[in-house]
């Protein structure tokens, strides 16, 4: 059944009419301090975009502290359950569809993937915490009728020694809501990730490393997806999923596609032609597809007007010429 499975994907992509295909076309969008209002909205219509990664938070104290604090008046706005509802209605008034994607932040920017109780005991205790949030937000997603739900973002420790845990909790996650899961898979787990088959798409954070040039050419950076896309393309043919680029993004740096995960404080050059050609390469190579569902942009701030600019060396292709590239691939694959 795979090499079955295989061969219809290579005929889809051999066969394509050349015709644009409508994809999921998605900013994340940011959450704030402060409500969303129309003008806020309306930048993200003036980049074609047809969804939105809606993304409340959870926060712990540490990766071995096993209690998850969400939902208080501690927090920004956009991080509760509040906020996150008045967002996904204002984007859904404007026609934009939504995904709901509830994640974790540890103390001090600790990698999520690394989170490991030390004892039975605690991760008893975590799970039980982490189930609390979850099904708080898919009861969201489903009051909201939001047609994407993300169970977890890069929780690979978690997800590895716990696999029975996410075996359970996404038959009761399945109880409440009634759209299409995923779950948002670093670029070096998705191939580990145990219950593709029991999700509806293959979600993937897309961070590929590419080149190790300071300015890639889309060329270069197109040789450097085919031994990743391959690997993509086995993925999704084994458990006959869509893929579906949770997060994708560069930075507008100097050797944007070399380690394009870094999220530190990394003061290499502004390259605003590094960060165009990146996101031209991923579009040439992904969006005409047919295994391949679409993605989300990351990332993208409420106050569009104080959010990048030609000066800014990061994730963000907000008033940079990555933009225009944005506007007019999304343009090119929607209805």
């Amino acid at each position: 059944m795979k090499n079955l499975g295989l061969i219809f994907l290579c005929f889809l992509q051999c066969c394509c009419s050349g015709e644009a295909q409508q994809k999921i076309n998605g900013v994340s969008f940011v959450a704030s301090r402060e409500e969303v209002v129309q003008s806020h909205v309306a930048e993200v219509l003036k980049v074609n975009a047809n969804s939105a990664a809606v993304m409340p938070f959870g926060f712990m104290r540490e990766t071995v502290h096993p209690e998850i604090i969400f939902d208080t008046d501690r927090q920004w706005f956009g991080e509760t359950k509040k906020g996150a509802k008045q967002y996904i209605e204002l984007l859904q008034k404007n026609g934009i569809s939504v995904m709901l994607k509830p994640q974790i932040w540890v103390w001090k920017g600790e990698f999520t993937g690394t989170i490991t109780m030390q004892t039975e005991e605690q991760w008893l205790e975590f799970e039980d915490s982490y189930e609390r949030f979850i099904l708080s937000y898919a009861a969201l997603a489903q009051e909201t009728q939001v047609p994407i739900f993300c169970i977890g973002t890069e929780l690979e420790k978690f997800v590895k020694n716990r696999p029975e845990y996410w075996h359970r909790l996404i038959v009761k996650i399945r109880k409440v809501y009634k759209g299409k899961l995923t779950y948002a898979a670093n670029w070096d787990e998705y191939k580990r990730t145990p219950f593709w088959k029991e999700l509806d798409y293959i979600g993937i954070d897309a961070y590929f490393p590419l080149s190790d040039a300071k300015t890639p050419t889309v060329a270069e950076l197109r040789e450097g997806w085919q031994r990743w896309k391959t690997k993509i393309i086995e993925v999704a043919t084994a458990n006959d999923k869509q893929v579906l680029f949770t997060e994708f993004g560069y930075r507008s740096m100097d050797f944007t596609a070399k380690k394009p995960w870094l999220v530190d404080r990394t003061e290499e050059g502004v390259n605003l032609q590094a960060q165009v050609n990146a996101k031209k390469a991923i579009f040439q190579e992904f969006w005409s597809e047919d295994w391949f569902a679409g993605g989300y942009v990351w990332k993208w701030f409420i106050q569009h007007d104080k959010s990048g600019g030609k000066a800014d060396n990061r994730f963000t292709p907000q008033n940079k010429p990555a933009q225009k590239v944005i506007e007019s691939q999304f343009k090119l694959f929607s209805e």
